[in-house]
């Protein structure tokens, strides 16, 4: 017998109750977790809890070997089109504290996270418009709501777009059509993110998760070992990506954020830079 024993695991039952407040979870007994993150029980509203809860959901369902596949998702007929009304205090109290320990160490962690610390493979449902995409978009299978638009607000609302969006769109988008989008806050309709190679199916979005446990059945019906050494494989460029341009971009936010010495992340600043998705608008200019 060994001299040490191994650390207990995270335990499913307790994990989950734990990010009751952020993400509602379901397991079913072949290890296929379903994670709905929602505020409230309704559509993400962004707040620096729910930015750091992410990255410490991955982290936890990472480490749990009973997870075999995970499909992440968010709430309602919308993404994330809001901020949480006193979500971003922190950033307006203190500035430079924020700019570190919540967006450049929390925003890093939640990027890398869902590439390098989950060994099994994962599928995105895009269940509405909304930002920070890519989180959904950067699983290694992605399904979208028909009438889903993919858009980064980022630009208009006076941040540098370089918290893992500005990976998700040049990987996916390529050079020029992920630097439009960046700085125009082009609204990419879900038929067009399907051209373009952003999402691999759209479907009316009541039928979206049914979708995502078909794709699931079909992945686990090859052996555990073969399921998690494919989703290395097929994860790797996006790990090359994030190596090369993550950190930096980030930092390049971060000292965007601290030299304007103004938070942004208002409720007010942000739902007044996305009404024209709702319109469905291109952009906020035309």
């Amino acid at each position: 017998m060994s001299l040490q024993a191994f650390v207990p695991t995270p335990e499913f039952d307790e994990y989950s109750e734990a990010f009751k407040d952020f993400f509602k979870m379901t397991r079913r007994d072949d290890g296929v977790i379903l994670i709905e993150a929602h505020t409230l029980g309704g559509p993400i509203q962004l707040s620096v809890q729910n930015h750091r809860a992410l990255g410490q959901m991955l982290k936890i369902v990472g480490s749990d070997p009973k997870n075999e596949i995970m499909i992440l998702t968010g709430s309602g007929e919308e993404f994330m089109m809001d901020s949480d009304p006193e979500g971003f205090a922190l950033e307006e109290e203190d500035m430079e504290y924020w700019a570190y320990e919540y967006a450049f160490k929390d925003g890093r962690i939640n990027v890398s996270s869902l590439i390098n610390d989950l060994e099994i493979p994962t599928i995105g449902i895009f269940n509405g418009p909304g930002f920070h995409s890519e989180i959904v978009l950067m699983c290694d299978i992605t399904i979208a709501a028909d009438d889903a638009t993919v858009f980064d607000l980022h630009y208009d609302i006076g941040s540098v777009p370089a918290d893992g969006i500005h990976n998700c769109f040049q990987e996916l988008l390529g050079v020029k059509r992920a630097a439009y989008a960046l700085l125009t806050g082009e609204a990419i309709t879900a038929e067009k993110a399907l051209e373009w190679g952003m999402v691999n199916e759209i479907m009316p979005r009541d039928q979206l998760i049914d979708r995502a446990y078909t794709i699931a059945d079909h992945i686990m019906t090859q052996p555990r070992t073969t399921r998690r050494l494919t989703a290395q494989i097929v994860r790797r460029p996006w790990k090359q990506r994030i190596v090369n341009d993550l950190d930096l971009g980030f930092g390049t936010q971060m000292f965007g954020h601290v030299s304007k010495k103004k938070a942004i992340h208002t409720r007010q600043g942000i739902s007044s830079v996305v009404d024209y998705v709702r319109q469905g608008r291109k952009n906020n200019f035309d």
